[in-house]
């Protein structure tokens, strides 16, 4: 089987633009956490963060016993 070269049509963006369109919420800026589930203030995850189905039955065993997300 004969392989050729890959034809590709010219690039739509600039390399040397950044990536990040101003105006537009980044999902790491401060004070997303009280937005996202799962995710508590003091910087601790919940089973919500890893799994939205049936997160509530995830959690620990014993309420002695650390709150370790699935993932």
């Amino acid at each position: 089987m004969k392989k050729g070269p890959i034809t590709v049509g010219t690039p739509d963006v600039d390399v040397e633009l950044p990536s990040h369109v101003s105006g537009v919420l980044q999902g790491n800026d401060v004070g997303h956490y009280g937005k996202m589930k799962g995710h508590l203030a003091d910087g601790t995850s919940t089973a919500a963060r890893s799994t939205g189905i049936g997160a509530d039955k995830h959690g620990p065993i014993d309420p002695r016993m650390p709150n370790l997300s699935p993932a």
